[in-house]
């Protein structure tokens, strides 16, 4: 998760001055892990439902109201401005969505430059998926003249220079050889055009998603910034402009509207009108556990920076400000009703009811599974059901079909919910390559898939995994343990050919039996050696995959 440096300096300018006993209580109560702390500042961690919170500004905002420093919708005018971007259609089928403002009166220093660079590049992540969604640029106003074009060009069909660079480049040119260009070449490789966002002079502002010009660099002299979105996701385009532009007015800047002229329709942008949800009295208080009324409740939605008006003695109205993204549910006005209340200073209490425990089917079949593998001399390890598409598919050479995937994954790694356990088991085979050899590991675990038919779209299943790797690891060998694992488990051993990506050809057969109460099918065989030096192993590795299904 985004880790936040807070300098107490900037937070006692931003209205917080209290000492640092106090933060470090205080953060956790909103919602933070304390990282690490100095005499100058201190790291923090939020879960990124709460993006808002990713600069400094935001977290100061937050604390005010939790500290009764200051409460109720925090109010920004946005006037006008003379400037316009114009969509044209040769961008459409690419990054369709434009989101830009004008922000006055900033102040940059070293510090603050790098806190903004570090607060853009966490919102790639937490909104923008890795800029696949959505792609921030900010940019020195003062050193191009609108108005502005987001066009689609020919890759050779323009020249600039790029950020930290010296030459010109053609956009080709700069998905091959520049370091940002090579990362993020994937998201423009399949297109015929590029996005690029120009002024009135023809002079190159943004090759979004990809990097900005030098042309705009911020350097502390800069007092006026152009902040472009650009994106696939056009809620997500506008929720990331709402949260860049209300931080910067935090810390005294001053938001202008820029005028979105598109093929089908004009936007005055951004647009930080607010929305409402109401809340019941009866649920909070049910929720939380704590008897609450109408206008205890109003004061804390106010403290969580909200402004509230009773309805009735058990309806709130909650008027919701635009950069609080994550408020999607009554439950989460609830979860903010339960932190300004203070989470500390609610008293757990054991629930009154009387069971009789009883050990689950598939518990008691878990256990099984793994005395059989523990007695083929594997030893289990346990890894998390998240993972990435490039170690579940790229690195496993497979192709991307349906999964389930994290709207606000929390690293790079973490982006989907795995479909097998073979990546995993490989995956932890890299993080001990350095051990000795033979390694026999094996894993029982749930997967998920996406299954329309299913009430939830998502269907669980069981599966175990078994891989080992050593000098002289061949079929042969695995197919002896497929064999004792699922004769040892009772069902019937049958075996087919099987053309599997991530398997040397002729060397992989697949297993289907039933049993009585469920059916088991899978694949076993050499791993291909791409796949193994795609996750930097020496060795040979030879793996097993069964999955379980309840009839």
């Amino acid at each position: 998760m985004p880790v936040i440096t807070l300098d107490y300096d900037d937070l006692k300018e931003l209205g917080i001055d209290i000492d640092r006993e106090r933060l470090i209580e205080v953060l956790p109560m909103m919602g933070s892990d304390i990282e690490d702390f100095d005499d100058e500042g201190i790291k923090v961690e939020f879960f990124p439902n709460r993006p808002d919170l990713l600069s400094v500004e935001g977290v100061a905002r937050s604390l005010r109201g939790f500290l009764g420093i200051e409460t109720g919708m925090p109010s920004y005018d946005v006037p006008e401005s003379d400037i316009e971007v114009t969509v044209d259609e040769s961008v459409l089928n690419v990054r369709p969505h434009l989101g830009m403002a004008v922000i006055e009166n900033v102040r940059f220093t070293d510090k603050k430059l790098k806190q903004v660079m570090e607060f853009q590049e966490d919102l790639h992540w937490v909104i923008g998926r890795d800029r696949k969604k959505v792609a921030i640029g900010i940019h020195d106003l003062d050193r191009v003249e609108p108005p502005f074009v987001y066009s689609g060009v020919e890759p050779e069909g323009v020249t600039f220079t790029p950020l930290e660079s010296v030459c010109e480049m053609t956009p080709r040119e700069i998905l091959e050889e520049h370091p940002k260009g090579v990362a993020y070449a994937h998201l423009l490789r399949d297109h015929e055009r590029y996005p690029l966002i120009t002024d009135k002079n023809g002079d190159v502002l943004s090759l979004p998603p990809i990097i900005n010009g030098e042309l705009t660099k911020l350097t502390t002299e800069t007092e006026r910034i152009l902040v472009d979105v650009t994106g696939t996701d056009e809620r997500a385009v506008n929720q990331a402009l709402n949260i860049i532009c209300t931080s910067f007015a935090e810390s005294g800047g001053v938001i202008r509207s820029v005028t979105v002229r598109r093929p089908e329709s004009e936007l005055r942008l951004p647009d930080l009108t607010p929305k409402e949800m109401s809340v019941s009295v009866s649920t909070a208080s049910h929720i939380t556990g704590i008897e609450l009324d109408a206008a205890e409740i109003k004061e804390l939605l106010m403290k969580a920076r909200m402004d509230a008006s009773i309805v009735s003695p058990d309806e709130v109205l909650a008027v919701i400000p635009a950069y609080r993204v994550d408020i999607l549910h009554e439950v989460d006005l609830v979860e903010n009703i339960a932190t300004q209340y203070c989470i500390g200073r609610i008293e757990p209490l054991i629930p009154e009811v009387a069971t009789i425990a009883e050990e689950d089917n598939w518990n008691r079949a878990d256990k099984f599974i793994r005395d059989v593998m523990v007695g083929l001399g594997f030893q289990e390890v346990m890894s998390l059901m998240l993972t990435s598409e490039e170690s579940h598919y790229q690195k496993m050479r497979l192709e991307e079909d349906e999964r389930v995937q994290v709207a606000q994954p929390i690293s790079q790694d973490r982006t989907m919910i795995r479909k097998s356990l073979l990546n995993g088991l490989l995956e932890f085979l890299e993080d001990n390559r350095h051990e000795d050899l033979p390694q026999r590991i094996f894993e029982v675990g749930d997967v998920v898939y996406i299954d329309p038919k299913a009430e939830t779209r998502t269907r669980t299943v069981k599966k175990l995994a078994c891989a080992i790797t050593h000098s002289s690891a061949g079929f042969t060998e695995i197919k002896s343990i497929a064999a004792a694992v699922v004769e040892n488990l009772g069902y019937e051993f049958r075996v087919e050919p099987l053309d599997h990506p991530s398997f040397i050809r002729g060397r992989c057969a697949s297993i289907e039996s039933e049993g009585e109460s469920s059916r088991i099918r899978g694949f076993f065989g050499e791993v291909h050696p791409e796949v193994v030096t795609n996750f930097n192993l020496e060795y040979p590795v030879i793996a097993l995959e069964i999955e379980f299904e309840e009839k």
